[in-house]
């Protein structure tokens, strides 16, 4: 049976019920950890026999300079949805670049994502932080960061933060709009949008298995395409943690690398999961677009 999502809500403003809302968020902590949810069988079949037949789309030491796509046949998922000429998927897949954010910017980010997380962080391996709603792991829960910490915020992000992480998002949704043949203009960032940071700590409750096979369009109807921007090198930084799109016949992976942007549309098409990180740290940046400007969130501010 698929996981039921509990709806996320807002912390209040003072620091204690900043702490006591934060239980609203652990009910889609997986969801958030690169949305999690299909059915533990999906999970044995995959795990038990498609791991033996795996490709890899792009391995850690190529640098492309082009986009590598992919493409898939788009999948019935979309007709359940109001239909939105020049940006709902008709042309369908998966594709990998490296020349969308420099290694210089994906360090910069990274940066941000490790003084966010440094506040906090998840008891499992696996934590997030939602510059858009604020969200941060923090033990068992979340917390708002911009109430919980609302006196240091500033100590801790720039303006200079917040503009990189505007421009780079832009420049993603660019590149998936030429890719896929989109209006860019039709396309709206939705949440969840967020850092992600796992390690090899074992898990402390459900919440923290990010590793399950999921499908963005069957957990957030909203979602249409889905890109992560790689903030770390596999097999230098951590072991494990590759992505892997789960195909009927064999499993096809993308090793990440600081600066590496995937994407793909969000139906299930592209059922995927990531591999358990066996040791070091990985970051990523999940960031998910909508053709539905009803589910559009705003570029995040610093308060």
């Amino acid at each position: 049976m698929k996981r039921n999502h509990t709806r996320v809500m807002l912390m209040h403003a003072d620091r204690g019920n900043a702490q006591r809302q934060a239980s609203s968020w652990r009910g889609n902590v997986i969801t958030l950890l690169l949305l999690t949810g299909v059915t533990g069988l999906v999970s044995w079949i995959y795990f038990t026999w498609a791991d033996d037949f795996t490709h890899t789309m792009v391995s850690r030491g190529e640098i492309l300079t082009q986009p590598r796509v992919f493409t898939v046949e788009c999948s019935e998922d979309y007709k359940k949805y109001k239909f939105f000429p020049g940006c709902t998927p008709t042309k369908c897949g998966r594709a990998i670049t490296d020349s969308v954010v420099t290694l210089e910017e994906a360090q910069k980010l990274r940066r941000l994502a490790e003084r966010g997380l440094s506040l906090a962080g998840s008891d499992g391996g696996a934590s997030i932080l939602d510059l858009h709603s604020g969200a941060l792991s923090m033990g068992k829960q979340f917390v708002n960061i911009y109430r919980y910490f609302k006196n240091e915020i500033r100590d801790v992000f720039t303006e200079d933060d917040f503009e990189l992480y505007r421009d780079v998002r832009s420049r993603i949704q660019k590149i998936i709009a030429e890719t896929f043949g989109l209006d860019s203009k039709q396309m709206y960032l939705t949440k969840p949008t967020f850092f992600s940071r796992i390690n090899s700590t074992s898990a402390k409750t459900t919440h923290d298995e990010y590793w399950h096979p999921h499908i963005d369009k069957e957990t957030y109807g909203s979602f249409d395409y889905t890109s992560l921007l790689y903030l770390s090198d596999y097999g230098l930084e951590f072991g494990g943690g590759r992505f892997v799109f789960m195909d009927p016949s064999s499993n096809r992976t993308v090793e990440p690398r600081a600066g590496r942007v995937s994407f793909f549309s969000s139906g299930s098409e592209n059922l995927h999961r990531v591999e358990k990180v066996t040791w070091g740290t990985r970051y990523a940046i999940t960031v998910s677009f909508t053709c539905d400007p009803d589910y559009a969130i705003d570029n995040p501010s610093l308060p």
